[in-house]
């Protein structure tokens, strides 16, 4: 019995805690999105980023968009040249954190960066991630297969008993 009641436990482990380690996708701008008139830097001040997460641009274009830039050309709100990247255009870009450091993004619609303050910086960390913010949208926390694979464990465990 003491055995059935163990695989019962170990079976609803190996269901549920992978989902406790996934990467995070942050929403930028909360329930606001990637618009102007949003303080960027206060919405990332309280958010631990790393590697393997990700950050969800959702916006209406036009007339935004998204240009991933260096340090100056954040302060400077100035986009990559043309010979550099295209602009994120989809109004629903999702960027996968991939290396540590500091990284910068605008919208370089008219004076959205410069007069409206639409840039974000972030810091993202190599180390592993710790529990995501109740602010941050989870990958697949309980996709409805795990919520049924824990349904069966649990009468399982209550048939067992």
């Amino acid at each position: 019995m003491a055995s059935n009641k163990f695989v019962a436990l170990v079976t609803l482990a190996v269901i549920l805690l992978p989902t406790i380690a996934m990467a995070t996708d942050f929403i930028v701008g909360g329930d606001r999105g990637w618009t102007t008139g949003v303080d960027y830097s206060d919405w990332a001040k309280d958010k631990t980023f790393h590697v393997g997460d990700a950050l969800v641009f959702k916006y209406s274009n036009p007339p935004h968009n998204v240009f991933k830039v260096n340090g100056t050309g954040f302060k400077e709100c100035v986009k990559p040249t043309a010979n550099d990247q295209a602009p994120l255009t989809s109004g629903n870009d999702r960027i996968e954190l991939k290396t540590p450091g500091n990284k910068w993004y605008i919208c370089a619609a008219a004076n959205h960066c410069a007069d409206l303050g639409q840039k974000l910086v972030i810091t993202v960390t190599d180390a592993s991630p710790a529990p995501a913010p109740s602010s941050a949208v989870r990958g697949i926390i309980f996709s409805g297969y795990q919520v049924f694979a824990a349904a069966v464990v649990g009468v399982f465990l209550a048939v067992a008993v």
